[in-house]
């Protein structure tokens, strides 16, 4: 099962603006094959196909799933079922400038809903960019007419109703991918495609499925199937994992500056003022809404001297497991290990335990103590009395002193190495 690596900002950012191309993409081939075809049966022809095509790429990705990956992948293809269902069924009613700005107000209830439902704090930068994103999109709906035709309320509120489910399928994939549970992005893909292709089957089947008629039509549908739904969805489901909900919600509300752009070049429309605006505002919401690479926030300074001093602890417990291990006995004469004894020292003014020691005091450092330990086992593990030729505290010798401590048991007397 595949599960997505840690976050990379950059690359969720490039996969959310892949996703708006290839929604925006879709959006004037089905302006045209919608003269062809019932929405209806458009719409659940291009999701089924999508989750075959995913499936049939990768027949074993639903083996081993747990009933709750299950019931995730199916409540988000639900609630964007439901969304797509409602949409299509309200498009008749109004005019497509308005359904437009009213589904483009999901970039704006997305952070309304994860402030009240999560009380997730958005920056300051990602809420301007949310207000640029609005404003672009308003200038690429109304500001370009909206016709003659009749608004319905009912239908608008159907539509900012479709809206608001697209903005909780941004947050619950968001948080469902940052669950650290794992996050089979794949898997949930499919699913969620196929329970979408199952919703807008319902309203297809009523009146019988019309399926395309010639060969370009068929090509239509290959591109808003496979480009538009299977990779669409695959690159939000991976990019979500690595941007969080609200920036990404940003991100994908670009898509009328992609149409524009497709408009432009594959069908010679003129740039009008309205597209150098839009677009402008559009970009500019892109740029607030990348996240940035920040490095993270340097822990308290209590927390990070524990740190310190337990990476030490386990430095010296490394090295001392290290030459508790028996050698084999050498032929050869033991080798003399330094004397470290601060009664050895002539001057003690010079001695190099108080040369070493910590700024400010007069005990040795952590460096210094773990030297001393290590030369204390070695010369425990030399035969005959070698240890007291090598070691030795105040004249005494220091294996000696150890030794009568481990008799002494509980009562052992306060010493350099025991707190009194």
């Amino acid at each position: 099962m595949a599960v997505v690596a840690a976050p990379r900002p950059l690359l969720g950012a490039v996969l959310l603006l892949f996703v708006s191309a290839a929604w925006g993409s879709a959006f004037p081939l089905m302006k045209d094959l919608i003269l062809r075809l019932p929405v209806e049966d458009l719409l659940a022809e291009r999701y089924t196909l999508a989750a075959l095509t995913l499936l049939l790429l990768r027949p074993g990705c639903l083996r081993g799933l747990s009933r709750r990956t299950w019931g995730q992948g199916a409540l988000l293809g639900a609630m964007f079922g439901v969304g797509q269902a409602g949409q299509a069924v309200a498009l008749a009613s109004l005019p497509s400038a308005v359904s437009g700005f009213a589904v483009g107000c999901s970039v704006v209830i997305t952070p309304i809903l994860a402030l009240v439902l999560f009380r997730a704090r958005v920056p300051t930068r990602v809420w301007a960019g949310v207000a640029l994103a609005m404003a672009g999109m308003t200038v690429f709906t109304l500001l370009q007419g909206v016709g003659g035709g009749r608004v319905s309320l009912l239908a608008l509120a159907v539509t900012l109703l479709a809206a608001a489910l697209y903005a909780g399928h941004t947050l619950l994939l968001a948080r469902l991918s940052r669950s650290g549970d794992g996050f089979p992005a794949y898997a949930l893909t499919v699913i969620q495609l196929a329970t979408i292709g199952g919703l807008t089957g319902v309203l297809a089947v009523s009146d019988g499925i019309t399926l395309p008629a010639t060969l370009p039509d068929w090509g239509i549908l290959a591109h808003l199937s496979v480009v538009s739904c299977a990779l669409g969805f695959l690159a939000r489901s991976y990019g979500q994992a690595h941007v969080a909900a609200v920036p990404s919600a940003v991100l994908m509300s670009s898509q009328p500056l992609w149409v524009a752009a497709i408009a432009v070049i594959w069908f010679a429309e003129p740039v009008s003022w309205g597209m150098i605006v839009g677009g402008g505002l559009m970009a500019a919401a892109m740029l607030l809404a990348v996240p940035s690479r920040t490095p993270p926030a340097r822990p308290p300074v209590g927390l990070a001297r524990t740190r310190t001093l337990l990476e030490v602890s386990h430095q010296a417990s490394r090295r001392l497991a290290d030459l508790k291990v028996k050698r084999p006995a050498s032929s050869r004469p033991a080798e003399a290990v330094p004397v470290v004894s601060k009664a050895a020292c002539e001057n003690p003014a010079t001695c190099r335990l108080n040369t070493h020691s910590a700024k400010g005091s007069g005990q040795p450092s952590l460096d210094r103590l773990i030297e001393r330990a290590t030369l204390i086992v070695r010369a425990r593990n030399l035969p005959g009395p070698g240890c007291c030729r090598s070691v030795t505290l105040m004249g005494r010798c220091l294996c000696a002193l150890l030794a009568e401590a481990e008799e002494d048991g509980e009562t052992a007397r306060p010493s350099w190495f025991r707190p009194g």
